[in-house]
């Protein structure tokens, strides 16, 4: 790390990426490698909603006719398959990681490309693909309206979506930490190649002793 990668754990957003129902077993691409992560997860979004820091959960919705869908699951959507519809309970973020177990998605909002608000500082994004930034406001909410420049990248199945939005998060300049215990499916190979391009892995345990620190500096 260098002074123009190292991250700040104390000035930065938490994004959740992808942590629904649909892939803990309540769906039909459920897998129990993901249960591992939700403790850290959960650790994670407690600890910035605790200490007042932003948490923007990113999340994906699949309409039936699967016209919105990436083309490598647009034949099987439009095929019947039953994959994060609206309305589903599916298709809801975990509810052990929300401030409010009751909070569901405000579908009509997302899908025309606003960001829903759920607490003080907690937020809602859909995106249409692998990567968080691709045809969403993420980099403007991020830069303009929280004026910073350092990511806490969590979620589930890293060599899709967790991994593509660090490679766009990367090339947008900003600073990335990957918690390494709260991203299902991560190998060895995949952190190294980001630690190439200066991605810091830090643990819960880490982050928590950080932002700790760095509060009462």
């Amino acid at each position: 790390m260098n002074r123009y990668t190292l991250p700040d754990p104390v000035h930065s957003v938490l994004l959740t990426i992808d942590v629904q129902r649909e892939f803990l077993g309540e769906g039909s691409t459920g897998r129990d490698e993901k249960l591992e992560v939700i403790p850290s997860i959960k650790g994670i979004t407690g600890l910035f909603r605790s200490r007042g820091l932003p948490i923007i959960h990113v999340v994906r919705i699949y309409l039936k006719d699967g016209s919105n869908a990436d083309i490598c699951r647009r034949y099987d959507i439009e095929e019947g398959l039953a994959l994060l519809r609206p309305s589903s309970d599916e298709v809801q973020i975990v509810r052990d990681i929300l401030p409010d177990p009751d909070i569901i998605l405000d579908e009509k909002t997302l899908l025309r490309g606003d960001i829903q608000t759920i607490g003080p500082r907690e937020f809602i994004l859909y995106k249409p693909r692998f990567g968080a930034f691709y045809r969403t406001p993420l980099e403007m909410f991020i830069r303009e309206k929280l004026a910073l420049d350092s990511l806490v990248i969590c979620g589930f199945n890293f060599p899709n979506c967790p991994r593509a939005t660090i490679y766009e998060a990367s090339e947008r300049d900003l600073r990335i930490i990957a918690l390494e215990d709260g991203i299902s499916h991560i190998y060895h190979r995949g952190r190294k190649e980001l630690e190439d391009i200066h991605v810091q892995f830090l643990s819960l345990k880490e982050m928590e002793k950080r932002i700790n620190k760095g509060l009462t500096a």
